[in-house]
């Protein structure tokens, strides 16, 4: 094993606590908060090693949840969503409680059974200034907001944009029992008799 500058030894993997599951240098991972009644700390493991008195360190990227930066959280933020800051930082490896997946949000969209490890980023954090780097991201529905895929949205067949139920004026209920759906814009610029018969509306997948 190689030495650091500070003379420690690098570690190319750790066993977490009481499991049988490794982390290595690039790995995401859940630590224990300080505070009990806290989530899990979610960050990227950059490298490992051990010091003099074979502590494991590690040196880690925090993501930061979108409740913890100036704007706080917005209704478009899915409860899994986390922002990957340019915050560094050591900690001991026995605050790693578990791995966890941070997908593209691409990716996240397209899993069938998201699990409470699956976590996904769209958007960069400046952990000094609160602030978070916003992406060039789609909007959709009347209130332009960028997709939550927690929540239900049905698409128009007619511009094919995406519509909350609550813009539209309807319940989600409602929205389930629709065989299909033309956005009001399109249904006044569209004559009765130009209806396309036998089309179901199509909801945008939810997490289960």
């Amino acid at each position: 094993m190689g030495r650091t500058k500070h003379g420690n030894r690098d570690v190319h993997f750790y066993n977490i606590r009481g499991t049988d599951k490794m982390v290595h240098a690039g790995d995401c991972v859940l630590m224990r908060a300080a505070e009990s009644n806290t989530p899990p700390y979610v960050a990227r493991v950059v490298k490992m090693e051990a010091d003099g008195s074979n502590n494991l360190i590690v040196r880690v990227r925090w993501y930061y949840r979108p409740e913890e930066s100036v704007g706080g959280r917005l209704e478009f933020h899915g409860a899994n969503e986390l922002f990957l800051s340019d915050h560094y930082d050591t900690q001991s490896a026995n605050t790693i409680e578990a791995k966890c997946t941070v997908h593209t949000f691409e990716d996240y969209t397209k899993l069938e059974d998201a699990t409470a490890e699956d976590y996904y980023c769209r958007f960069q954090y400046r952990a000094a200034s609160g602030l978070v780097l916003q992406n060039t991201v789609a909007l959709y529905c009347k209130c332009e907001m960028p997709y939550n895929p927690d929540a239900l949205m049905i698409q128009c067949e007619e511009c094919e944009d995406w519509f909350h139920p609550g813009c539209i004026n309807r319940t989600i209920e409602q929205v389930k029992l629709l065989d299909r759906f033309v956005c009001s814009e399109h249904t006044l610029k569209k004559p009765p008799d130009a209806a396309v018969a036998n089309r179901e509306a199509r909801p945008k997948r939810q997490k289960k």
